[in-house]
C-alpha cells in the first residue's frame, strides 16, 4: 500500500463504488449452487445429508473468523469460546426466554458480540504474541466457567434436547426438523454472511484493515483508528461466530462446552490457514470443506486422523505458507507462463 492508494491519500479520494462482480461474487453463486443439490449428490458419493449442514456452518464460522486473522493480521487463538457462547446462548434463550428461531438466533449473536466487545477492550491495544496469549487466556476462562457453572450450562453434560424450531416467515412457517431443510436454511444463512464479509474486505473500512496488517504503526501515523478498527472487526467476528455456534446447537439440538476448548479453536485456525486465508478470501471455504471431509473420510478408517492431517498442515505451513489457495494460485501462473511460452515458440 502506497500514499498514492485513495485509500491512504484521504482527502481528495473519490467515493469507492464496488464492481458489478464485487456485489453478487461469482464463486458465491458456484457455492450456492454446489451446496444447495447436496441434499441429492452426497448420497450418491456414499455421504450423509446432515454433512453438508455441518459444513456450511464451520464456513460461516472460518469466513467469519477469516476477517480477523486473513484480513486483519488479528491472530485470536480462543475464537472457539464465542462459538461456544452463540451455542449457549441460542439454547439458554430457547429454553428460559422465547421459544422463537429469529429472537434465539438474535440472542446468541447479540451474547457473542458482547462478549466480543468485552474482550476486544482488554486485547485490541496489543499486538502480536501479546494480542494471541490474551485471547487464548479468555477463551480458557470461558471453557471453564461452561464446565463449572452447572445451574446454567449444565457443566459437562451441557444442554440437551434442544429444539429446532421452525423458520416463521410470516405467511408461511417452515419446518426444519429434516436435514435437508435445515441445509437450506443454513445455506441461506451462508450466502448472506458471506456476501457481508466480501463487503466488508471491499470497502473502505476493509482497506483500513488490511493497511493496520501490513503496518499498524504506518496505519496509526497515516490517521487511521486504529484501536476502534481492531475492536470493531473483532466484535463483528465473535457476532458471526456466534450465529455458527446457535446454527450448530440448532443442528445438534444441543450445546456443549467441548465446542469452547483450546483444541477446537485450534481447528477453524487450520482451515483457515490450509485453505489459504491469508491469501484469498475463498480460502477458509475450501478449508472447512477440506477439514469436515477429512475428519469423516479418514475418521472411517483410523481413529488418528487428526494426526495426519496434522502432518499435512504441517507440511503445508512450512513450504507454502499460502495455503491451498497459494498453491492454486502459483499453478495458474505456472501455466500461463507455459501457454506463452509455447505461443511465442511458434
Amino acid at each position: 500500500m502506497t500514499a498514492a492508494d485513495p485509500a491512504v491519500a484521504g482527502a481528495t479520494a473519490p467515493a469507492w463504488r464496488p464492481s458489478p462482480a464485487a456485489l453478487v461474487p461469482g464463486p458465491l453463486v458456484a457455492l450456492v449452487a454446489i451446496l444447495g443439490t447436496a441434499w441429492w449428490w452426497l448420497p450418491k458419493v456414499g455421504l450423509y445429508p446432515y454433512l453438508g449442514v455441518e459444513v456450511a456452518i464451520w464456513m460461516i464460522y472460518a469466513t467469519g473468523y477469516n476477517l480477523l486473522l486473513g484480513h486483519s493480521g488479528l491472530p485470536s487463538f480462543g475464537h472457539g469460546a464465542f462459538f461456544g457462547i452463540g451455542a449457549y446462548g441460542y439454547g439458554l434463550v430457547q429454553r428460559h426466554v422465547v421459544a422463537s428461531l429469529w429472537l434465539d438466533l438474535a440472542g446468541a449473536v447479540l451474547a457473542a458480540a458482547l462478549a466480543g466487545a468485552l474482550v476486544a477492550a482488554f486485547v485490541s491495544h496489543r499486538r502480536g504474541i501479546y494480542y494471541a496469549l490474551l485471547t487464548i487466556a479468555f477463551g480458557q476462562v470461558a471453557w471453564f466457567v461452561s464446565i463449572k457453572w452447572h445451574s446454567v450450562t449444565g457443566g459437562e453434560d451441557g444442554l440437551l434436547n434442544l429444539k429446532r424450531l421452525p423458520a416463521d416467515l410470516g405467511v408461511v412457517a417452515v419446518d426444519l426438523n429434516s436435514n435437508e431443510a435445515l441445509l437450506a436454511f443454513v445455506l441461506v444463512v451462508l450466502a448472506l454472511v458471506v456476501l457481508g464479509c466480501w463487503r466488508i474486505t471491499h470497502s473502505r473500512y476493509g482497506r483500513a484493515l488490511a493497511c493496520i496488517r501490513q503496518n499498524e504503526v504506518r496505519a496509526r501515523f497515516l490517521g487511521y483508528p486504529v484501536w476502534r478498527c481492531k475492536a470493531s472487526i473483532f466484535v463483528i467476528s465473535s457476532a458471526i461466530a456466534g450465529l455458527a455456534g446457535a446454527l450448530f446447537a440448532m443442528a445438534q439440538q444441543s450445546a456443549y462446552p467441548n465446542v469452547m476448548s483450546l483444541h477446537q479453536s485450534g481447528f477453524v485456525v487450520m482451515m483457515v490457514l490450509i485453505g489459504g486465508g491469508l491469501v484469498s478470501f475463498w480460502g477458509p471455504i475450501v478449508g472447512a470443506t477440506l477439514f469436515i471431509l477429512a475428519r469423516d473420510l479418514l475418521g472411517a478408517y483410523t481413529e488418528t486422523w487428526l494426526l495426519w492431517f496434522g502432518l499435512v498442515f504441517i507440511v503445508l505451513v512450512l513450504f507454502k505458507p499460502e495455503g491451498l489457495a497459494g498453491l492454486g494460485r502459483d499453478l495458474s501462473a505456472w501455466r500461463r507462463r507455459r501457454a506463452m511460452a509455447r505461443a511465442d515458440a511458434r
